[in-house]
């Protein structure tokens, strides 16, 4: 049984950009955000508000161009933008928060649990089947997470329970974030509709910022620097191209390549601020790559077709 995901056939999105190839770059866009946030030393509230109310407004003059291209979305589309917005800012800001109390390694492995629920969200609502090429390299991608995470390396961290809580609540909400994202993106207009998202996420974590850790309205030039590019790398180049590539691929596949996060965050941790990755780190770094080569290589052979 082969799923048919809708596309708008008014788009003017080039094909590459619905690729597993744009599904990639744009993962490792996202992989930007960790390491430029923890640069900036901005506080959860303040970094989501900032990265998201800054890409919106550099998207602006796009998603005007695509408005009068296209028209305006419709109104389910701009409802399911709106709530993976909220669901964006959670994850955010509740994966901020597991960081400091169970540390980095720990916390991606769980808020990539996503790998495995969104598939089985998309089973669940939209009846497309799980492919036996996905199951079977599952349990190699997830060994793979848990060595580059570097959880077998480092100790709990300060808050081992809460720390779980506050991650497993982060895989909950980016996995409903990116089921949205692709169920919302099936009907065209991917600028409008990531700005809805961004709009959306950006007051709920200005509220929320107030009322947990803080809120900076007026952080300094240097912060708002890092801040900017955060906004450009993860949320433009990263996230956009997220939104305009997931919903012209399989929900699995999808999933499998947004785990080369956090290999794109090892590289740069590497490059920018002189870490060494381990031996261990490597390895599962390989092993998510395999991973996720051989799953889009499913979703060419599938076709996903119109």
């Amino acid at each position: 049984m082969r799923v048919t995901v809708r596309r708008n056939r008014a788009t003017t999105w080039p094909a590459a950009l619905s690729s597993p190839w744009a599904m990639a770059a744009g993962a490792l866009g996202v992989s930007t955000s960790a390491v430029l946030i923890g640069v900036s030393g901005a506080s959860p509230g303040t970094a989501t508000f900032y990265r998201c109310a800054l890409a919106a407004a550099i998207l602006l003059p796009l998603a005007v161009f695509e408005r009068r291209r296209e028209g305006h979305p419709a109104k389910r589309q701009r409802i399911y933008a709106s709530v993976a917005g909220v669901l964006f800012a959670g994850d955010a800001l509740w994966w901020t928060q597991a960081i400091g109390e169970v540390g980095a390694g720990l916390s991606t492995v769980l808020v990539n649990a996503q790998v495995v629920l969104v598939p089985l969200l998309a089973l669940a609502v939209d009846r497309e089947p799980v492919s036996r090429r996905f199951l079977a390299i599952l349990p190699v991608m997830i060994i793979g997470i848990v060595l580059t995470g570097g959880v077998l390396e480092h100790g709990a961290g300060r808050d081992p329970v809460g720390g779980t809580i506050h991650a497993l609540l982060a895989a909950t909400c980016y996995s409903g974030f990116l089921f949205l994202l692709r169920r919302g993106g099936s009907s065209g207009r991917p600028v409008q509709s990531y700005s809805y998202v961004l709009v959306s996420a950006a007051l709920v974590s200005l509220g929320a910022g107030f009322l947990w850790h803080g809120m900076t309205l007026a952080p300094g030039w240097t912060q708002l620097g890092w801040l900017l590019l955060v906004a450009l790398g993860g949320q433009v180049a990263g996230w956009l191209l997220v939104a305009i590539a997931t919903p012209h691929l399989p929900s699995e596949t999808g999933a499998a390549l947004l785990m080369l996060t956090p290999i794109g965050a090892l590289v740069l941790g590497a490059v920018a601020l002189g870490e060494r990755p381990s031996a261990l780190q490597i390895t599962g770094s390989a092993a998510i790559l395999v991973g996720a080569f051989f799953v889009s290589r499913n979703a060419n052979r599938a076709g996903h077709r119109d």
